[in-house]
């Protein structure tokens, strides 16, 4: 246990642990989302994820920026994030629409076990993850670097990058949006009031089926953003990447409490500082192990989650 290593390199540690945890909540954030509203826990959705990760990738390759192309000045820099980021957010949401018309909602209307669910969820992630997979002959990709990494704040030894601060701040933005949507917009209401009680939802004139959509159609979205941070930060991804970050994701959605949206949010920044503490600690080998046991922990002792409220009771 390398104690030292800990305390000379906490604060570094904290801040890449945070901008890892960030992107996790933004995924954890879509399972928490249909978690909170169908009790449906959507494993297609760190395929999802994925498939924005090429969609921002392939983007910026039609726009002639290439891994041999120069860094971009400020403007260009802003022009391709913002192509990204719409490329991304357009395949991710996408994508998510196309599992929950074309694999869930036969079954919701079949009313079949829930375990159904979590089969066909299992199954359109590995058909999906295969199927880029095929296409991009299972090999890496990488990501043309799209920012200069610079120093913005220095304290000390305590440095923190700009791409660091610019994924948490971008991360935290979209997070403080959703939650005000959620809370504070017609549309919220309609997902809060079917995530507490479907029936008298239906009843007052909320059409479910177009919650349903909006809700996968939300964290799609989300799942697009966090890919193009995954991009800029990771600067590659491959046909499976959303497999373990995937998991990571469910891992901090129920360290936070599953079904609320806060939660997912203070579990994935939670989730990542633990993972740097942890590879410090005992190696960087440790690192996953470290993610894994945290989950096994909380469903052990507090399986609702540090916050364990659901969106149906979500604070306004």
């Amino acid at each position: 246990m390398n104690v030292e290593l800990l305390t000379s390199q906490f604060w570094d540690l904290t801040v890449t642990g945070l901008a890892l945890g960030a992107i996790y909540a933004l995924v954890a954030l879509g399972y928490t989302l249909v978690y909170g509203l169908l009790q449906l826990i959507n494993f297609a959705h760190s395929e999802v994820f994925m498939v924005g990760t090429y969609a921002a990738l392939i983007a910026w390759g039609w726009a002639g920026l290439t891994q041999e192309s120069p860094i971009p000045g400020l403007l260009g820099m802003i022009g391709y994030l913002v192509i990204g980021l719409i490329a991304a957010a357009v395949a991710s949401g996408g994508t998510a629409l196309i599992v929950e018309r074309v694999a869930y909602r036969p079954l919701r209307r079949r009313n079949v076990p829930r375990l159904v669910f979590l089969i066909t969820a299992i199954g359109v992630s590995v058909v999906i993850s295969e199927l880029v997979g095929v296409l991009t002959d299972r090999h890496r990709a990488g990501i043309p670097r799209l920012v200069e990494r610079s120093t913005v704040i220095s304290i000390g030894d305590f440095e923190i990058t700009n791409v660091q601060l610019g994924v948490i701040v971008a991360a935290i933005a979209m997070m403080v949006g959703l939650d005000l949507f959620i809370n504070r917009t017609r549309l919220g209401r309609g997902i809060r009031a079917v995530a507490q009680d479907p029936d008298t939802a239906a009843l007052m004139g909320v059409n479910q089926d177009r919650v349903v959509m909006l809700t996968f159609l939300l964290g799609g979205l989300l799942a697009g953003g966090a890919a193009l941070l995954y991009d800029i930060s990771l600067e590659n991804t491959r046909y499976n990447v959303g497999f373990l970050l995937g998991i990571k994701a469910f891992t901090a959605a129920v360290l936070g409490g599953i079904g609320n949206l806060r939660g997912a949010l203070l579990g994935g920044l939670l989730l990542g500082v633990v993972e740097q503490y942890g590879s410090a600690l005992w190696g960087n080998e440790w690192r996953d192990v470290v993610a894994f046991v945290v989950l096994v922990v909380i469903l052990m002792f507090r399986p609702t989650g540090l916050l364990g409220e659901s969106l149906g009771k979500a604070r306004v």
